[in-house]
């Protein structure tokens, strides 16, 4: 154990060469080992990132990990990841993990009510953090942020709830990423894109389930060039239009519901670039079907991604700073699981929208749509980033109604 991180935060090359190569061996892993392919090369990933922080050899934040990676690295997998979604065969899907995706959002309240009356006078300024938590567990960090100005929360609370935060949502990532495997729930909920991917079987060469999804296929130099270049045009394009929403009507300014409404909504850089994808995807269908290597030039930089969120995840930190703070995000979890869950199961709901429903709250649309990549669920990616982005308009009225219900 090292007091402070063996390779620097600003050693970019080597946090670079080292998350290149844990996510190359991550995908190896996956399609080259049964116990991997169980796991999923996701699960790996963020493990991998998750022991690397936490014996000392990488810091928990960088430039590398916050600006590169969250910064370009993410928005440029989503447009290559959606050149598959035609508009036109997502609406069912889009609205089953809606319906799932607000049940969780009123667990997530309810959850931040429970932890506050069973927390409270134990931990400081608890109302101001389950406004926080409530935000950010229904729409993101700009959430979280927002709530944090909003009931003028003190930075160390702050600090301490996104440590909290970062460790409690990958220790939920591991949960999610497993049940598919476990067979209590594919015994209570019905799966079909889980079986649209098991039904392709493995193959003689291919060594597991994943190696056999992500075969070999013809990809060529014209390939590569077109999909990057869609890929950082859509993101340019989506970046310009949402700056000039966002100047336009700019949220929390106590301009009305309205403003906030728009602003919130087509501001935010995720929901324009998800559209303007999907647009293209529609509008371009035939001949995007002939471009090869989307998926995989999308996946890969999602699972350098993985490796990123598992980083921040700092477990020394919780438990010498803020350890019931934990407590108090692990309740706002579980209550949301049962919900989405439970509720799924009434409604009849497949075990993949329950699954990326729950996701979508607590970890945000990118990571609601890097699980469905690494799962195969192809299907639902466009769906759950915008039902996913959507959190991130109705969250920060979730939060301010909890905020000013428990006196923050």
């Amino acid at each position: 154990m090292f007091s402070t991180p063996l390779i620097s935060p600003d050693n970019t090359w080597a946090l670079m060469a080292i998350t290149c190569g844990w996510a190359a061996f991550s995908i190896y892993a996956e399609q080259t080992w049964a116990w991997a392919s169980k796991m999923s090369g996701a699960i790996v990933a963020l493990l991998g990132a998750l022991i690397l922080t936490n014996v000392g050899i990488i810091p928990t934040n960088c430039v590398f990990f916050d600006d590169i990676v969250w910064g370009f690295v993410v928005p440029m997998a989503i447009p290559l990841l959606l050149l598959s979604c035609d508009i036109r065969k997502i609406g069912r899907e889009a609205g089953k993990i809606l319906v799932v995706f607000l049940f969780g959002a009123i667990g997530t309240s309810l959850g931040a009510v429970l932890g506050y009356n069973l927390l409270a006078g134990k931990v400081d300024n608890l109302a101001g953090v389950a406004a926080m938590m409530t935000g950010s567990y229904i729409g993101g960090t700009v959430n979280f942020a927002a709530m944090a100005g909003a009931f003028e929360v003190p930075g160390e609370a702050s600090s301490a709830a996104v440590v909290a935060d970062n460790l409690l949502m990958t220790l939920y990532f591991f949960v999610l990423i497993a049940i598919p495997s476990i067979k209590f729930f594919r015994s209570k909920f019905t799966h079909p894109h889980l079986d649209e991917v098991e039904a392709k079987g493995i193959s003689e060469e291919a060594k597991t389930q994943a190696a056999a999804f992500w075969g070999k296929k013809p990809i060529s130099l014209c390939d590569i060039a077109i999909n990057l270049a869609i890929s950082v045009i859509v993101v340019w394009v989506s970046t310009e239009i949402a700056a000039v929403i966002s100047a336009a009507f700019p949220t929390n300014e106590g301009r009305g519901v309205v403003n906030d409404l728009i602003g919130g909504l087509f501001g935010n850089k995720y929901l324009i670039l998800t559209t303007i994808s999907m647009i293209i995807a529609t509008a371009f269908s035939k001949p995007l079907e002939k471009l090869g290597g989307s998926q995989e030039i999308g996946t890969y930089l999602i699972y350098l991604f993985f490796f990123v969120i598992g980083a921040p995840a700092s477990i020394k930190a919780i438990f010498l700073n803020a350890p019931l703070l934990l407590v108090f995000c692990a309740i706002m979890v579980i209550v949301n699981m049962l919900f989405c869950f439970v509720f799924g199961k009434i409604f009849k709901f497949d075990l993949e929208d329950c699954i990326l429903a729950s996701n979508a709250c607590i970890g945000g649309p990118t990571t609601a749509a890097a699980m469905a990549i690494s799962k195969g669920w192809i299907k639902l990616v466009g769906p759950i980033m915008l039902v996913g982005t959507l959190g991130y308009v109705i969250g920060t009225y979730f939060g301010t109604f909890i905020g000013n219900f428990l006196g923050a």
